[in-house]
């Protein structure tokens, strides 16, 4: 198990490609040396060397199957405490006969020794789209994971040794997660064309708790796919709420739209990067209000300033002292909302000026390099505003989801 602490203190835990890898030293050990384990010991890329404990052990005649439990660490990462199997063996068919020829990820093995052969099973997505880190087409185990599961299984071939063993041409490695179809979905990896289960994941071999860089590494990705099937419009949602609103209010096409989370400074920039000519923004007022204060993650712990910014263009378009005052008391936005509505107009007239205040943030963050425009709604009050532009994006999207 990890030790170690990230520099918050939080607990690190160590990715399913970690545990693959684990898993596979523990089956290749029980059939080619015919080594019970009850742990495995493994060095991670980062360094970080991990002792994992085995568990579901089972072999037969040319195969066996083991596994390694994951954990996450203080990462909320809903795979944690899956089981990650491997089956290795000495044919293409392991312990289960598999049906029709599959495609495998292989390596041979430098010098004498045979060809590793590694294949994704019950649980394991499979690839569907250009631009990830695995080929379409094929299984969803990103290349550090290959690369580890292939080295420990590799190592334990040379242990192996001894002529009878030179004899044999081929090992094949099968992953399996059983949970791994039911937890994909509420994953992103039906966003990103990964479907039938999850991903063997880990460029290091551990999770850092919330990983922020992964995340936006997943936003990245996902809009660099945008770009590379010829989209040059972008669709840009914080979060469910836009999604609903995106159907239900504004009757766009959620298959088109980029989950941006709070980053939505960084999801701009990316989107000029890929080469975008516009992105609509659309998203709750909770949110997007704050950039009219120049938030560009809008994460409550990064910062706030809604009820500032509410009643700043409050007072700006004629709310009274006593408005003002509460609404800076205010906890949620449809609250100081319902206060703006108190006189006449002047809701409309303050989310007038917030989001003419929005429309130049976005202009000054994308540097005139693509047109971004955004939608504000609650799901109580539904439209609130938006930019200049946005009734001609909208309008826009609405054409082509009649053309396709």
């Amino acid at each position: 198990m990890i030790k170690t602490e990230n520099v918050s203190g939080l607990r690190r835990g160590y990715t399913t490609g970690s545990c693959a890898a684990a898993a596979s030293l523990a089956a290749a050990s029980l059939l080619l040396l015919g080594e019970h384990m009850e742990q495995v010991s493994i060095l991670t890329p980062k360094g970080i060397r991990l002792m994992l404990a085995v568990e579901d052990e089972e072999s037969g005649d040319g195969w066996a199957r083991c596994a390694v439990r994951k954990s996450a660490g203080d990462d909320p990462d809903i795979t944690d405490g899956i089981l990650v199997y491997a089956c290795v063996s000495l044919t293409p068919d392991g312990k289960k006969k598999q049906g029709e020829a599959r495609l495998w990820y292989s390596e041979p093995m430098s010098g004498e020794g045979p060809t590793l052969y590694l294949r994704g099973g019950e649980g394991i997505g499979r690839v569907t789209r250009e631009g990830l880190s695995c080929p379409a087409g094929m299984w969803a185990i990103n290349p550090v994971p290959r690369r580890m599961i292939f080295e420990q299984v590799a190592e334990v071939c040379r242990q192996a040794g001894g002529s009878a063993f030179r004899r044999i041409d081929a090992v094949w490695i099968t992953l399996e997660i059983p949970e791994g179809r039911q937890l994909a979905e509420k994953t992103f990896n039906p966003r990103l064309g990964i479907v039938g289960g999850l991903s063997v994941l880990g460029t290091s071999g551990i999770v850092e708790p919330m990983s922020e860089p992964a995340l936006l590494e997943t936003i990245r990705l996902e809009i660099h796919q945008k770009a590379l099937e010829g989209e040059e419009n972008l669709l840009l949602i914080p979060g469910n709420y836009g999604e609903r609103f995106l159907e239900k209010g504004l009757a766009l096409p959620i298959e088109r739209a980029v989950k941006c989370s709070n980053y939505i400074g960084a999801a701009l920039d990316m989107a000029s990067a890929e080469g975008m000519k516009s992105v609509l923004l659309v998203g709750h007022a909770g949110k997007l209000i704050k950039l009219a204060a120049g938030i560009m993650n809008t994460h409550s712990r990064v910062a706030d300033g809604r009820m500032e910014c509410l009643a700043a263009y409050g007072a700006a378009c004629g709310a009274s002292g006593e408005i003002v005052r509460q609404i800076l008391d205010c906890i949620t936005v449809d609250e100081a909302l319902g206060l703006l509505e108190q006189e006449e107009g002047l809701l409309g007239r303050t989310m007038e000026r917030i989001v003419q205040q929005i429309w130049g943030v976005l202009e000054r963050r994308t540097a005139g390099k693509l047109q971004a425009e955004a939608v504000l709604f609650t799901n109580d009050r539904g439209l609130l505003g938006m930019t200049k532009g946005a009734g001609e994006r909208i309008a826009w999207f609405r054409k082509e989801g009649l053309n396709e």
